[in-house]
């Protein structure tokens, strides 16, 4: 990483100059044109995006299967290193500086016409500018996803802290990315730092594949991690007490959740999947892939061959669709990636045992791509019944080009339902205190009040997966679609709320903002209406986040909802016998969906007031609050924290969550 070093103390950036002509290469200047020939210059219209080369899975895979890829990213103003320049919505920029080493990186400039030409920099692991840029383009891909799929734009956390607002961080818009900023076998997304930070480190001596022992290995080259990062601030900037430790399921859930964004981004990789196809026959569920010239049966029988490949041409791959961070767990001496999205087999009791994050979250993984993966094998049996009818076998090598390429099709778009379902399901989710039964319901929820006809049955593949894996909602009757999913708010006839905003398809400005938060709090200020939607009624509440989406029904209408949270905290002591242990913040909290009338409704009732649709909550009186108490207290006693020094003790630290990822 020689290549390109600039002291942070020199400020000379990059100036350049251009060669003066000579004085017999100048022509006359054309005189300009008289007042009647003079005509409007055609106007060149703003790109839509703007192409950029990345790797697909990270720089071990090499030029195979298409890893040195280009993204197609949405086109924004850029400055150098590059930091986006648009003020109306929160922002990322690259900051380049090697802790370690104490510089910094001269910053990469992808408005140069020598890059745009070409469409980004060339892949490579040399160049600091590469990095930058992947780094760049992957997060830029991954806030867009996440973007379709909720319905708005992504912010980033600010403002509220440990209770107390901090004017400084309310002008906090941007999430900082460093992609060299540590030396170690690390990368960690960091509240307080407002930003990713991104190590590197020297391969194991026992390192395998394509990582050479001792070679330099970099997280900001890793796909997976830089999307499995950038969810973890996403997550972070859309609830605001999601990183709250109050339960072994809080931790496990956001890497859970980091995991499936970052598995499901396989899918879209075009050349990687029809190979892997072609490769498992279909079935994209299987561990490995059939090598380019196997063993054939005839050979082992007549003993010219014991089994043992005599070449990497006998030797079968491990399936790419379903592995995590591949170089770093080679890297590593794991001999195989990090993480896999099949890494866990049904069992009831695991969920029971496993409590380090990781280990919990691939219960959760493991359960929805059980679901994805049987819906793609529902769906596609069409195929595979006209493909026998053909004469083609029932566990074939090889598949027409023509079966291949709609399977492909078929995996991508269910790729991209799955991820949309997932995604949407945060919306459904109480602000507080998140479990893995919790997150069952919200999936459910979601889908039913986006998709009530519930066709392709993905909603109870989801079910009997997650119920083969112990992970069931703790207060549900029955498991069956209405009574897993949230109910309605109907019933309880709450009070419509007047003179509610809902802002564009930009959000809200300040100023709506404002009013919104006005408008909200007067709401729930009445003692009886925080009775009705069943909170404390004295206990004061907490408006943490408020945020409008836009998203299609069914139907092909338009539906503008306001998700907002609300939150009551209690201070409770951790052990009453224990002073030494302090207190920890127990908190209640409901997630409201309210929905702005649609024009037929105005037009038929002339009523503009907003409805509540659904109260999400976890209270803290009643039972449930007690329950909710015994068992925070047991979490926080073997968290093992001691001392009174804030409810920042509570959250995620994300830097020792991910020591080794």
């Amino acid at each position: 990483m020689s290549a390109g070093r600039n002291r942070a103390t020199s400020g000379q950036g990059f100036a350049r100059s251009l060669p003066k002509a000579k004085s017999s290469q100048l022509t006359p200047a054309p005189q300009p044109p008289s007042q009647s020939s003079k005509r409007k210059r055609p106007e060149v219209p703003q790109p839509v995006a703007r192409p950029l080369k990345a790797y697909a899975f990270d720089p071990s895979v090499g030029k195979l299967l298409g890893n040195e890829m280009t993204l197609s990213v949405r086109y924004q103003k850029l400055d150098r290193g590059p930091t986006v320049l648009d003020r109306t919505a929160d922002g990322i920029a690259i900051v380049d500086y090697d802790g370690a080493n104490g510089w910094y990186y001269l910053p990469v400039d992808l408005d140069d016409a020598r890059i745009l030409i070409c469409g980004g920099l060339e892949p490579s692991e040399a160049n600091p500018r590469f990095h930058q840029q992947m780094v760049y383009a992957v997060v830029s891909e991954t806030i867009e996803h996440f973007e379709r799929a909720l319905g708005r734009r992504i912010h980033w956390r600010r403002g509220l802290w440990d209770g107390r607002k901090h004017p400084e961080r309310e002008k906090i818009g941007t999430l900082l990315l460093l992609p060299h900023a540590f030396i170690g076998q690390n990368a960690f997304y960091s509240p307080e730092a407002h930003g990713i930070l991104f190590g590197y480190f020297r391969a194991d001596r026992d390192a395998t594949g394509n990582t050479l022992p001792g070679q330099t290995v970099y997280t900001c080259l890793s796909h997976d991690i830089i999307v499995h990062e950038t969810t973890h601030a996403i997550v972070d900037g859309i609830r605001t007490y999601f990183t709250e430790q109050t339960n072994p399921d809080v931790p496990a859930f956001h890497e859970a959740f980091a995991d499936l964004a970052a598995l499901f981004r396989h899918f879209s990789h075009k050349q990687v999947l029809r190979d892997t196809i072609e490769r498992t026959g279909g079935a994209l569920y299987q561990y490995q892939l059939r090598p380019d010239a196997a063993i054939s049966a005839a050979d082992a029988y007549a003993g010219d061959k014991d089994g043992t490949p005599v070449g990497s041409f006998e030797v079968s791959g491990r399936n790419p669709l379903v592995e995590l961070a591949k170089q770093f767990g080679e890297a590593t001496g794991r001999q195989r990636a990090l993480r896999s999205a099949l890494g866990t087999k049904p069992n009831l009791n695991d969920i029971q045992k496993l409590m380090e994050p990781h280990a919990r979250g691939s219960i959760l993984v493991a359960a929805v791509f059980d679901a994805f993966f049987a819906i793609f094998i529902q769906r596609t049996s069409d195929l595979w019944r006209i493909y026998r009818a053909g004469g083609g076998s029932d566990h074939p090598t090889d598949i027409p080009t023509a079966l291949a390429d709609r399977l492909c099709d078929e995996a991508t778009g269910l790729s991209e339902q799955f991820f949309l379902i997932c995604v949407r399901a945060l919306d459904y989710c109480p602000p507080v205190d998140i479990t893995f039964g919790d997150y069952l319901r919200a999936i459910v929820t979601a889908d039913v009040d986006l998709q009530p006809r519930g066709e392709g049955g993905i909603r109870g593949a989801i079910m009997q997966s997650f119920r083969l894996r112990g992970i069931v909602p703790d207060d549900a009757d029955y498991f069956s679609e209405r009574s897993i999913a949230w109910p309605s708010a109907e019933s309880r006839q709450l009070p419509p709320i007047i003179g509610l905003r809902f802002g564009d398809g930009n959000g809200l400005t300040h100023k709506q903002a404002d009013k919104v938060g006005k408008v909200l709090r007067r709401y729930l200020d009445n003692p009886s209406t925080r009775a009705d939607l069943g909170f404390d009624p004295t206990l004061p509440v907490t408006l943490p986040s408020f945020h409008p989406a836009f998203r299609i029904n069914y139907d092909g209408s338009l539906r503008m909802d306001l998700i907002a949270e609300v939150v009551q905290t209690r201070e409770q002591t951790v052990n009453p016998n224990v002073p030494a242990f302090g207190t920890f913040p127990l908190r209640g909290g409901a997630t409201l969906i309210i929905q702005r009338p649609t024009v037929d409704e105005i037009v038929a009732t002339d009523d503009r007031t907003a409805k509540i649709r659904y109260v999400i909550g976890k209270h803290l009186h009643g039972p449930e609050g007690d329950l909710r108490l015994m068992r925070q207290r047991r979490y926080c006693e073997r968290l093992g924290l001691e001392g009174d020094d804030g409810a920042s003790r509570f959250r995620i630290n994300f830097a020792m969550t991910h020591e080794g990822l």
